[in-house]
């Protein structure tokens, strides 16, 4: 296998930037080295969504080649990230019966019963991600882990399902494509930031990782070691950065600085109400605010994803099913005193999760905002290893996922 061919290259779009991540997978060991960055700012992007496609694709192409010019070769595929309020997670049952008598389990028998279990009717402008085997249950035993080899006459799964609008995903397709890429795989955000951030006993014990980016927060919980919730709210870092610049009166650049600088989620962690300067909005000359008009102001805001994120925990029954916490990942997560206003309002343990699994990642690397791209190349090398193919749709993935349980 050529260098090329070892390369894999993960392709974050985000509202407010777009990464592509370049690592080289070694086929023997299964380690992933870091190779090269390319970073553009993103156009065109808004919630997920692309609303002017030829910024996005100037935005796209901007990153790939500036990653490019690092390994001196063309990067012609790419895994892409798929997020916003347009994905949709369903879990599901279903199952097959597998003759009058009692016999052992086979791998297509599995892939049957999850086949049955992803059998459920969606609207047309519907498209599956992901389907993702939670459970297996074989005539009266239940909660089996792996059903291979066990004997059985009715076998029966539990997946999660992963949909998207296909409008969306599509123009996500052609965009990247527009740009000079094909595209390899699509990953939900969330789950390629878990294979980066989660450690197996957050999986097993029950955890829930948020994403914060810049236009929507995306959410993933493990539990058992499988995943029983995906989604989203409507709520992002660029949202925290709005309310400065109407609240202050500052021009949108001027509020995302004082955000990085100054704010404070929770205004009891100001050790002073120290003056700031910030620029006027127009020809107005620069004024004076406090810090703590600027924690007043995002702690608002802060308190409304969080109850959000706890409204659709309570929703999915899974608030009480999360004693390993809150992960907290994505741009927006390094606000200050937002984990610890995290850790006040669900009374769980709350961390920031620095993305690792690549050798070789300078500091910068390891910042939260990157830790989708840091999941999307280990992603790509774990299907990749384990189906010794690159996944085709859906039964690909499924029997990626098979092979990691066996």
């Amino acid at each position: 296998m050529g260098k090329k061919e070892r390369y894999i290259v993960g392709l974050d779009i985000g509202s407010t930037k777009t990464c592509a991540l370049v690592g080289e997978h070694d086929e023997e060991t299964g380690a992933v080295k870091f190779v090269a960055l390319g970073a553009a700012e993103s156009r065109g992007w808004r919630k997920g969504q692309i609303v002017t496609l030829e910024l996005a694709v100037s935005s796209i192409r901007n990153a790939i080649e500036q990653a490019e010019s690092i390994v001196g070769i063309p990067l012609d595929t790419a895994l892409i990230g798929v997020a916003g309020g347009h994905v949709r997670g369903v879990n599901s049952r279903g199952g097959i019966t597998l003759g009058q008598r009692p016999r052992d389990i086979q791998k297509d028998d599995v892939r049957r019963a999850v086949e049955a279990a992803r059998n459920v009717t969606l609207p047309e402008d519907r498209e599956v991600l992901h389907v993702l085997p939670q459970e297996f249950f074989l005539d009266r035993q239940d909660n089996i882990r792996d059903a291979i080899g066990m004997v059985g006459q009715r076998l029966e799964a539990n997946v999660h399902i992963v949909t998207a609008s296909a409008m969306a995903a599509q123009n996500i397709i052609t965009a990247v494509n527009r740009a000079g890429v094909v595209v390899s795989d699509t990953v939900l955000e969330p789950l390629a930031a878990a294979e980066a951030c989660l450690t197996q006993d957050e999986r097993d014990f029950g955890a829930c990782l948020l994403d914060i980016g810049g236009g929507t927060t995306e959410m993933i919980v493990f539990g058992g070691g499988v995943v029983r919730h995906t989604g989203a709210v409507a709520i992002g870092g660029d949202h925290f950065t709005n309310d400065l610049a109407v609240g202050l009166r500052t021009p949108i650049p001027e509020a995302e600085k004082i955000k990085r600088d100054y704010a404070v989620v929770m205004p009891e962690m100001l050790a002073q109400d120290r003056p700031i300067e910030i620029a006027s909005v127009g020809d107005r000359p620069p004024r004076t605010v406090f810090a703590r008009m600027l924690a007043e102001i995002v702690e608002a805001r802060a308190q409304e994803l969080l109850t959000l994120v706890k409204d659709e925990l309570r929703r999915a029954g899974l608030d009480t099913q999360i004693p390993a916490g809150l992960i907290l990942t994505g741009g927006g997560a390094r606000l200050r005193g937002f984990p610890e206003l995290s850790e006040k309002t669900f009374n769980l343990p709350v961390r920031v999760a620095s993305p690792r699994g690549i050798s070789g990642m300078n500091e910068e690397m390891t910042q939260p905002e990157y830790a989708t791209a840091v999941g999307l190349v280990l992603y790509g090398a774990r299907t990749r290893r384990l189906a010794n193919a690159k996944p085709a749709g859906w039964t690909g993935k499924l029997k990626a996922l098979f092979a990691g349980a066996s």
